[in-house]
């Protein structure tokens, strides 16, 4: 008998990282990319200078933390507001701003929902998360986050930016294992901007066909009624 397909801690921890390489990458407009080799640690914490973490629920309890140095945090708030369009002289300049924790509050949200859709679509389970918590923390302090898991594996994940600024994604989770019994097909996932785009591009190019279309039945009645005036010249009309 074959045997079955174990996915372990490290799929999952896989799957995550590839949530936050796509949405970083996407949102700030440079490459991420994080390193091949993962921690083993006791626990996880919140670390200088900006810490975030965000707790999920159901098919299995896990803890995500995301610990920023100034330098990335900056860069890829920075990044992200220029990708957005936003004008140099309304963007932050210190990591200590609201509008920093603000956004890397929102970009942590985003990475950690493609996660949880990923896991619905492979692993065929449902969690959910709460709302991200983020703060500037003080080169002295450390926070540790308790939550309750039966046994818990906790992983840690090197990150870099574009300019070779580095951040670190931790994730504790429940000791679990998903065994795949039989082969099923993973639904591909709808990206809703993707649907939008297409959508406004299929109504531009219908409006040009029509607009075409327009123009060349116009150019038909200016030839037709020019025809007519020479026809009815030549009657003496």
């Amino acid at each position: 008998m074959a045997r079955n397909k174990v996915i372990s801690t490290e799929d999952i921890l896989s799957t995550l990282c590839h949530s936050v390489t796509e949405v970083l990458s996407s949102a700030s407009g440079n490459q991420i990319s994080y390193s091949a080799m993962v921690q083993k640690i006791t626990r996880t914490c919140m670390r200088p200078d900006i810490g975030c973490f965000v707790l999920f629920d159901g098919g299995f309890t896990g803890l995500v933390v995301m610990n920023f140095t100034q330098q990335s945090a900056m860069e890829i708030y920075q990044d992200y507001m220029r990708n957005m369009g936003m004008p140099e002289d309304e963007i932050a300049q210190s990591h200590l701003s609201d509008d920093v924790s603000n956004v890397l509050g929102e970009l942590m949200n985003q990475m950690v929902g493609d996660f949880t859709g990923k896991v619905r679509e492979q692993l065929h389970t449902s969690i959910t998360q709460n709302q991200p918590k983020m703060m500037a923390i003080n080169k002295q302090v450390q926070i540790s986050v308790d939550t309750t898991m039966d046994r818990p594996q906790a992983r840690r994940v090197t990150f870099t930016t574009q300019n070779q600024n580095i951040f670190y994604l931790e994730l504790a989770m429940d000791k679990t294992e998903f065994i795949k019994l039989h082969d099923f097909d993973i639904a591909e996932s709808v990206d809703p901007d993707s649907i939008i785009e297409n959508q406004a591009k299929a109504n531009k190019a219908n409006k040009a066909k029509q607009d075409a279309s327009k123009a060349k039945a116009a150019a038909n009645n200016d030839v037709s009624d020019d025809a007519d005036d020479d026809f009815m010249a030549e009657l003496g009309l």
